[in-house]
């Protein structure tokens, strides 16, 4: 149901995007940029969080880690990630298909600033062989544009 979950979305909302099916698996962020032919920064990953009781999402690039002190000062307390079972109640995406689209219920959606990087991104569809490629611009539209700086890139200390 997910990838029909995000096609649907896609369909309403922005009809000039597509869903892309890969015969290989996208499940990791190094499987997505093999798949597509990028560089593993260029896949925007979701990470479903919880901050003090609030759930939400926030997307940053393929590479970038979640750091504990931006978190804190971005979202106002010590994220935590959720397991599977959480992520697909509040996504209805399994892991490794977790996009910011075809949600079962509004999320707050956050994007980190480290997708600045790229002019264009490629999040998950909804499962693990499928995608998005669009721009950054255009992601921050889809998911309301909330930018945070919550991640430390690659070359970061």
């Amino acid at each position: 149901m997910s990838r029909q979950s995000v096609q649907a979305d896609l369909a309403a909302r922005a009809p000039d995007l597509d869903v892309l099916i890969t015969e290989t698996s996208t499940a990791t962020v190094q499987l997505a940029a093999d798949a597509h032919g990028v560089a593993p920064g260029q896949i925007a990953k979701t990470l479903c969080i919880r901050v003090g009781g609030q759930d939400l999402l926030l997307v940053t690039r393929g590479d970038a880690r979640l750091d504990n002190q931006r978190s804190k000062a971005a979202f106002g307390g010590r994220p935590r990630m959720l397991d599977a079972e959480d992520v697909l109640r509040l996504t209805s995406h399994q892991v490794g298909g977790v996009c910011p689209f075809g949600l079962p219920a509004p999320l707050p959606i956050y994007l980190d600033v480290s997708l600045k990087t790229y002019d264009e991104v490629i999040p998950a569809g909804g499962d693990t062989h499928t995608s998005v490629k669009l721009s950054v611009e255009r992601l921050a539209e889809l998911c309301g544009g909330k930018w945070v700086d919550a991640c430390q890139g690659p070359a970061e200390p």
